[in-house]
Parts: structure tokens; sequence; C-alpha cells
């Protein structure tokens, strides 16, 4: 798998999509998007991050137009102006401020940490990680790890959960009540470790897997007890407040289940939804979702500008690393390639030379290696200022000049057949001149 490609990416998030869009982008999962992306012309690596907030899609192509192509089609059931485009260093930058918290709704959360690498492990387990993608994730995230180490970003209200408490408390009086946490997965933790810090005097932590729920009530110190979703129409009409988060594809609170409580909050963080909207009819039922919490965020974003000032710094800082670095790789690609390609007419050349030599006397082996030194000599100094240009072009993004080196300097290009005498149809390797323009041109197109 070659080392340099350019980047694009396509994301469908919570700043400029609705939690419908998100979803609808989501498809079929991580591996299946991967795998859908692989399958597209010029593509040779591809990354996908699905969250609650966020359906994003990255590709690997040798050309620009390629990757463009290749995501043409993602979110195709998604409005344009909810998805946003994302060049090659837009991508990786893009990467870096959702590592480190600051394209998420409640800016600084931590728990996107894990749920890039999680989906790095997806996308790798699909075939969909190479070196390029490999540096662009791996890169993100240390990045993040350094905003969260070397700033106060992730202070506060640091996840959806908490965000979820926060707002529920604005509306309902938690103290002596009972709440609900439907999924025992991250957000699902973060919630209950979050209700544990309120005053509310039972959490209930419901799941399909029974093991699990109760170990997420095993992590807090309030009275809390673990049952299975199939024990939701017992428990939620007893409760105050209910913030689900699952992995559901379908709604698991529905209308039936709220029927008989009284005074209830619903706070929906799940993606897919986990709460049917029609629940919401009922009086006395608060319903929020994603999109609700745009207020609290807004609130904790305002306390966090400095600390995201400073984490910028630690992106820009990064970001120019990480591209001097894909820079100097274009560089050697381009380079690697005129070298081998002045290699290979070498050696041709070198042998045909020693073989004359050879027929009027045979040579010692110090004239071999004469006749060998002159021409590695011939192709460095030859090469030496191309090679110091191609670095120079690398360094100021003139792209055009290395792919114009790769079609001068083609490694695959092969000398001209000999003809019956012996002789080669053109001299040193190069093409016939004599031959019709349209050919030479078309080798150099190659």
């Amino acid at each position: 798998m070659k080392e340099t490609g350019a980047i694009a990416g396509a994301s469908v998030a919570h700043a400029r999509a609705t939690v419908d869009e998100i979803e609808s982008a989501g498809g079929d999962g991580v591996r299946a998007t991967v795998s859908d992306l692989l399958a597209r012309d010029g593509v040779e690596e591809a990354f996908a991050l699905q969250t609650c907030n966020r359906s994003e899609a990255f590709v690997v192509t040798d050309r620009t137009v390629d990757g463009t192509d290749a995501l043409a089609s993602f979110a195709p059931e998604v409005r344009g102006g909810a998805v946003r485009r994302l060049d090659h260093e837009e991508s990786l930058e893009h990467l870096m401020r959702v590592a480190s918290g600051l394209e998420s709704l409640v800016l600084g959360e931590d728990q996107i940490i894990g749920q890039l690498r999680e989906a790095y492990e997806e996308s790798k387990s699909a075939g969909g990680i190479g070196p390029v993608l490999k540096d662009a994730v791996t890169k993100a995230l240390h990045v993040g790890e350094r905003a969260r180490n070397e700033t106060s970003i992730n202070e506060g209200v640091v996840s959806l959960g908490s965000a979820a408490v926060r707002l529920a408390a604005t509306e309902v009086d938690l103290t002596g009540g009972s709440a609900v946490v439907v999924g025992a997965g991250e957000m699902g933790t973060l919630a209950a470790r979050t209700l544990d810090d309120t005053a509310v005097s039972e959490i209930v932590v419901a799941n399909r897997t029974v093991p699990n729920a109760e170990f997420v009530a095993g992590e807090v110190d309030t009275p809390a007890e673990a049952v299975s979703l199939a024990d939701l129409p017992a428990v939620v009409p007893d409760a105050d407040l209910v913030i689900s988060a699952t992995g559901s594809p379908e709604p698991v609170i529905e209308p039936k289940h709220v029927a008989d409580a009284g005074r209830l909050v619903c706070v929906d963080i799940a993606q897919p939804r986990d709460v049917d909207p029609a629940v919401a009819d009922r009086d006395g039922l608060t319903l929020y979702d994603i999109d609700a919490l745009e207020d609290v965020t807004r609130r904790t974003r305002e306390s966090r500008e400095a600390e995201a000032r400073d984490v910028e710094a630690i992106i820009d800082e990064e970001l120019d690393r990480i591209l001097r670095a894909y820079k100097r790789k274009r560089a050697d690609d381009a380079i690697s390639a005129m070298y081998a390609g002045a290699d290979r007419v070498k050696a041709r050349e070198v042998d045909r030379a020693l073989s004359k030599l050879e027929s009027q006397g045979e040579l010692s082996e110090a004239q071999r290696e004469t006749v060998e030194d002159m021409a590695d000599a011939l192709v460095g100094q030859l090469l030496a200022a191309p090679t110091s240009s191609l670095r120079d072009a690398a360094g100021e993004d003139d792209w055009e000049t290395i792919r114009t080196a790769l079609r001068l300097f083609n490694p695959e290009f092969d000398a001209p057949p000999e003809t019956p005498g012996g002789e080669s149809t053109g001299e040193g390797g190069a093409p016939d001149l004599d031959g019709p323009p349209e050919s030479i041109a078309e080798e150099l197109d190659d």
C-alpha cells in the first residue's frame, strides 16, 4: 500500500444537520460504510466515524477528484447544506478538532476519544486503514490527549449524559426522585455517574444484557438497581427522569411505557432515537433530544472559550507538523520514482557498455567497477538539481511540478524494443523522436 495519497472527507454533524439527518447518513454502520467506500474506483483507504453527533467518512485516493467522486453519494438522502465536504488539509484538521472535543455538541467531551479509537479499530477490521489514515487518526488521538492533559477543556460538563442531567434539572426537582438510565454503554455510564452527584434517591439501569446493567449500577454510590429492557413498562411510570442511550435500531420507549407515568422528563441522547416522538403528546411529559441540548452546551462553550483557543494552538502546531511530514513523503515518492527510472536506464546501459567492452577484450573487476561508478556518479549529478527542486516544490505545495516530474521520470517506462540488428530504436532509452508526436505525448501521460 502506498505511503501517500490525498484524503477527502464528508461530515454530517450537529452543527449543520438534524438528528434525523445524522441517523440517515450513518447507513448500516462503520464497517458497512468502509466496505462500500473501498469498493469505489480509486479508493485505497477508508475510515468512518459514527456517534450521536456525527456521521463522517474519509477516503484516501491518488487523485483528489477520485476522493470527491467516491464521497459524492455519501449520505444521499441528506440535504446538501447539511453535508460538509473536506479536502486533505481540512480532513486532517477536522479529525484533530473532533478528537479534541472542539466539534462536539458538548465542548471538550471526553468520550469522543474512545469513540474515535473504536471507529479506527472497526475501520481497520474492514480493511480500510492504511499508512495515510493510520497517521491521520493516530495524530488526531495524540492531539486529543494533549488537549486534555495541557488545558482544562474537559472540566465541567463534558458529556451528553451530564448535559442531559443538567437540562433535566431545569425541568424537574430531582431531590429524592427516581431516575432511569436506559443503556449500559459509555454514555449511559456517564449519565449514571452524573446522576450519582445529584440528590436522586434511586437510579435504575435498564439494559438488554442485565449483567452490563449491573456493572453500571455498581459504579455509583446512590442506591441502584439493574433491570432488563423488558422491565421498562414497570419502572418508567415510577420515574421522575429517564435518560436513554442505547444502540437499538428501533425505539425502546413507546407511548405505552409512559401511559401511567406522572410528571416525567425524558432525555433521548441515542442515535438512532430511543424514544418514540409520540410520547411527547402525553400531558405532563417533557421530551428532549440531542438538538434540545444546544442551550446547555452553549453555556458550557462560553465558559471554555479561552481553553478552546489554547487547544486550537495545539492543533495548529500538530497540523503543521503532520503536513510537513506528508509533504516530505510526497517529495520522497517523486524522488524515488525519479531515481527508480534512472536506475533502470543506468543498469541497462551499463550492461550494454560492459558487453561491448568485453567483446573487445576481457575486463578486470577494477575496470568494471570504474564503469559502474561512473554511471552512478552521472545519475547522482544529473538528478541532484531535480531532487532539490522537488523538495522545494513539496514545501511550497507545488504538486503540479511533482506530477510533471513523475511523468518525465516514469519508473514504469521501458526502453523501445531493439531492432533485429541489436540497436535500440532510440538513444539511451529515450522515446523515438522520429515517431508520431501523439505516441510521445501518450507515453508522457501514462
